[in-house]
């Protein structure tokens, strides 16, 4: 019995290092709305491997993709109030809370994703700052593709989306389905394919990312690239969260989101021509837009503008012109 006991002895102090070794990592959640095939999901599967990576283990992040854990109109809340961690959200789909977060929906307000990076860029400090009052703080930001147009014919005026039932996501989409005569019907990504197949939407304007990742090939014919918009998502921290680990790990985080930045928008530049590819491949015609109506778009896109503008106030009209003026 004595030996015995001096075996226990003498394991207990192996048994408790391990017992505190499990205890040293922390493993935090994290909610994204979009699909393991999308290119900002395969980016924040990235990020997360970095982190652990980072710390040695002591941080583990678990990602639910897919809204599998919570859909996207409820994770910025999530994070704010500790349900999760660390989300990510589409930032105009929250414009209701403050229509500094939709300024990257204003149709054709950029060119292209260097053009977009450029509006992240500028539009971050007003973003953080409306944030911090929330107790959230910004990671980083990535753009998606440019937004083209999903209908089942051809585009040849613009008179076509007339009472169309015209899918929308965000306060300027729905200004911009009234703006062209559609009903707007707002639809989460992951419910778009149903939605047209019941009828309850007809048309819609996104990325062809969205496209891919729903297969609208299912449910529409046409797609038509137009540079209409490059939304951008955000990737969201609790700064509690953030602030009730130790230093280091909080610097690996922060270099980690840095990383998956400059990642995520090269991910954006190679999506644009891939998804577009894909959807060529399953049968959708890629179609073009008429001068008329391009000038016509542009025009709506310009009205948009300045009603945003009276919206977001001097703040506003700041970051419009300092996008302007580069």
């Amino acid at each position: 019995m004595i030996r015995l006991s001096r075996r226990a002895a003498l394991a207990a102090p192996a048994l408790l290092g391990l017992a505190a070794g499990a205890r040293a990592q922390t493993r935090w959640q994290m909610a994204t709305p979009y699909p393991d095939g999308n290119f900002h999901t395969r980016n924040i599967r990235e990020f997360a491997a970095e982190i652990e990576q980072a710390t040695g283990g002591k941080l583990a992040v678990t990602v639910h993709s897919n809204a599998s854990l919570l859909p996207m109109p409820q994770i910025k809340r999530g994070v704010q109030t500790g349900q999760v961690q660390m989300g990510e959200i589409l930032l105009a789909a929250y414009a209701n809370e403050d229509t500094f977060f939709e300024a990257d929906s204003l149709p054709f307000l950029v060119p292209d994703l260097d053009g977009a990076r450029k509006l992240a860029t500028l539009q971050r400090p007003y973003i953080e700052t409306r944030l911090a009052r929330q107790g959230v703080s910004l990671l980083y930001t990535v753009g998606w593709p440019a937004a083209g147009f999903y209908t089942q014919a051809p585009i040849t005026s613009l008179d076509q989306f007339k009472g169309s039932r015209f899918r929308t996501f965000s306060p300027i989409t729905n200004r911009f389905a009234a703006l062209i005569g559609a009903s707007p019907v707002l639809v989460q990504q992951a419910e778009l394919a149903q939605a047209f197949a019941t009828g309850i939407a007809t048309a819609m304007v996104t990325s062809a990312q969205t496209g891919v990742d729903t297969s609208s090939w299912d449910y529409a014919k046409v797609f038509t690239p137009a540079n209409f918009s490059m939304t951008k998502n955000a990737v969201l921290i609790s700064r509690r969260a953030l602030e009730g680990l130790p230093r280091p790990e909080q610097e690996a985080i922060l270099a980690a989101a840095r990383k998956a930045e400059d990642r995520g928008w090269a991910y954006a530049k190679e999506a644009q021509d891939a998804t577009q590819a894909r959807l060529a491949e399953k049968g959708m015609t890629i179609g073009s837009i008429p001068a008329d109506v391009l000038a016509g778009l542009r025009q709506i896109g310009a009205t948009m503008a300045e009603e945003w503008i009276g919206r977001a106030g001097e703040d506003g009209r700041k970051l419009v012109e300092s996008l302007r003026s580069g």
